[in-house]
Formats: structure tokens, sequence, C-alpha cells
């Protein structure tokens, strides 16, 4: 892959609502994570079988946006306290993928903020490498929390729910 095939690769990325691609080839490889995955702009790091760095082009600043309204959190107003407590048990990811509440976009999700779950039933689903696993709770409880939200990354032993005892 020669030099201006990468810009022209940085360029479709930038255009697009991806926030990460990587590319590898034998001894070559490709990482590029857009503004939506660091507030830096677009980010490219490209090894060869002499590892060098191209850094991509400043990407157009992101629009304003009110810190309070860029994180939805499922949360009612009548919903208790979520500061940790004796009651609250955290339901975590057991691996790293992406999170979804629910089995498709146009079903309803596994849980919400007050729904009831026990022992074994199926919180929410994690796809990693074009495998959905569904993860279950550990323990019964009410929802109080929805910790990440709906379609994003997630991390090993990330925080999912908050579950009150």
């Amino acid at each position: 892959m020669n030099f201006n095939e990468i810009q022209e690769l940085i360029k479709l990325i930038g255009k697009s609502n991806l926030t990460e691609f990587k590319l590898k080839d034998k001894d070559f490889e490709v990482q590029i994570r857009t503004d939506k995955f660091q507030k830096n702009g677009v980010q490219t790091i490209v090894s060869a079988a002499q590892p060098m760095q191209v850094m991509a082009h400043q990407a157009a600043p992101a629009p304003a946006v009110n810190p309070a309204s860029a994180l939805k959190i499922d949360t009612p107003a009548d919903a208790p306290s979520t500061t940790p407590g004796k009651n609250l048990i955290e339901i975590k990811s057991p691996i790293v993928g992406t999170f979804y509440r629910s089995s498709g976009p146009d079903k309803p999700s596994f849980t919400k903020v007050g729904d009831q779950v026990k022992s074994g039933d199926v919180v929410c689903i994690i796809e990693a490498m074009k495998l959905f696993n569904e993860i279950e709770s550990d323990t019964s409880g009410t929802i109080v929390k929805v910790c990440v939200e709906d379609a994003s990354p997630v991390e090993y032993d990330q925080v999912l729910f908050l579950v009150e005892a």
C-alpha cells in the first residue's frame, strides 16, 4: 500500500461513521482511529517492515456537545441513587466486544431500568469476532442503571449494569 492509497483510505474513513479501522497484511499494518474514538482528530499509525508513523491531517472539529446530553444513560427520575453501596451489584462484561441491549434493531431490550432479573436471565448481547454472546445475570434483583450505551464497544470487566439486590 503506497502513501496515496493510505491518504485516500483516511479520507474515506473520515467521511464514514467508523471510529476505528485496522488492516493487517503479512508485514504491513494500518490502524486508523477517528475523532469519534479520540478527541484529537484522525490518527493513523502505519507499521511495515521498517516501522514508520504517518500523522494524518486534522479532522474538522466536532460540533460542540453538551456533556450532559452526550452520554445517554437509562435512568428514570424515580430510580434509587446509584452511588455505590452495599445493595448494588455490578454486572460486568466477561469479554471485549460490542454491547447490544437487544437481539436486533427492531427487537425490545432484554432489560431496562426497573426490570426484575433473576440469576441466569439474559441481560444483553456482546458481539465479539462476529459471534453474538448472550450475557446472563449472575445475581437476582432490580436493574438500577444501564452503564453502557447501546452498540458501543466494551472492555473486559467493564461494568454494564448496576443491580440492587
